[in-house]
C-alpha cells in the first residue's frame, strides 16, 4: 500500500516533534503493510512556513535515519497545501511541492471556515496542469448538505477525492464516519490515505480503512484506494488513463448490499449501515 498524505517528518509542523516518534510511525507503517509513504508536512504560511527545498531536506534526513535504524520504508516528499491565494504561484514557482513531483498535490481546505472561491480555485489549479487532492472532507467541520455538493462538482472538475482512512473506521467519531461513507457510496474516492501525526493518537494505519472501505466500494475499489492510483500519481499518470472511481464513470460495485441506482441517497447507505453493524 502507498500513503500519500502523512505528517511523519519530525519538528516540522504539528506532527511528531522528535526523531523517535518519527521513526516508531515509520514502524507502525511497515508492519500495516505500507511500502511507501509520502511526507507531507503542512504549508500554511504565517504558522507552518515550510517550502519544497526545506521539506526536501528534511526528507532527505529522514531517509538516512530510516536506513541506519533497518526500517524498509520508501519515502518521498509532498506538502498539505493550505487554499491561500499564492497556490498557484508557489507550485509554479516550485516553491510548494508537488507529490513525488508530479501533476498532483495536497489541497487541503480550512478546517472550519467555508473557503472564498473554492471551486474557482480548483478550477484554476486544473486549468494550470495541476491535479488538486482535496484532502479530507469528511472532517471539515463546515461541511454541510449544501456545501457537500461542492465537493461532488469538484470531482466531476477533475479534482481527486482523499479521505482519511481513520475516518471510515470512526477514529474521528461519528460525523466524519457519515460523510466518508457518503462520499464512498457516491463513488467519488480516489484515495485512502492515514494523514497520521503520531504512532499512537494519529497512527499510520490504511489496511483498517481498506476493508472498511470495501464494504462500500467492494474489495477491488478498495484497492485502487490504497495501491493503483496512488502509484498513478507516483508515476505522474494522466488522470484520464486511471480508472475512476464508480460515481465518475467506473463500474458500480453489487455486493452483499445490493447497489440499485434508483435507491441512491439515505436509503442506500442506511441499508448498509444497518449490514455493517450486523456483520
Amino acid at each position: 500500500m502507498i500513503d500519500l498524505h502523512c505528517h511523519m517528518l519530525p519538528g516540522i509542523d504539528d506532527g511528531p516533534t522528535d526523531l523517535t516518534t518519527s521513526l516508531e510511525m515509520a514502524r507502525v507503517a511497515v508492519a500495516d503493510g505500507i511500502t511507501l509513504t509520502a511526507c507531507t508536512p503542512h504549508i500554511y504560511p504565517g504558522l507552518f512556513d515550510n517550502d519544497a527545498s526545506g521539506i526536501a531536506a528534511a526528507v532527505s534526513r529522514f531517509r538516512e535515519h530510516l536506513e541506519e535504524a533497518g526500517i524498509p520504508l520508501e519515502i518521498t516528499q509532498g506538502a498539505d497545501i493550505q487554499i491561500v491565494p499564492e497556490l498557484l504561484e508557489g507550485l509554479r514557482s516550485g516553491r510548494f511541492p508537488t507529490l513525488h513531483g508530479s501533476r498532483y498535490f495536497l489541497f487541503e481546505p480550512p478546517h472550519h471556515t467555508v473557503p472564498p472561491r473554492f471551486l474557482d480555485t480548483v478550477f484554476d489549479a486544473l486549468s494550470a496542469g495541476y491535479v488538486p487532492v482535496i484532502t479530507h472532507p469528511e472532517r471539515l467541520t463546515w461541511l454541510d448538505d449544501h456545501h457537500y455538493g461542492w465537493f461532488l462538482e469538484a470531482a466531476r472538475m477533475g479534482a481527486w477525492i482523499q479521505v482519511t482512512a481513520g475516518a471510515v473506521t470512526g477514529r474521528f467519531r461519528d460525523q466524519p464516519r457519515y460523510w466518508a461513507e457518503r462520499l464512498l457510496d457516491d463513488g467519488v474516492v480516489h484515495l485512502l490515505a492515514t494523514d497520521a501525526h503520531h504512532h499512537a493518537r494519529r497512527p499510520p494505519l490504511l489496511a483498517e480503512g481498506r476493508e472498511a472501505a470495501a464494504k462500500w466500494v467492494g474489495p477491488e475499489e478498495a484497492e485502487r484506494l490504497v495501491s493503483d492510483r496512488p502509484r498513478a500519481i507516483v508515476e505522474n499518470r494522466d488522470p484520464g488513463s486511471v480508472t475512476p472511481p464508480a460515481g465518475l464513470g467506473g463500474e458500480r460495485w453489487r455486493g452483499s448490499v445490493a447497489h440499485n441506482p434508483a435507491e441512491e441517497g439515505g436509503l442506500s447507505r442506511l441499508m448498509k449501515r444497518l449490514f455493517r453493524k450486523s456483520a
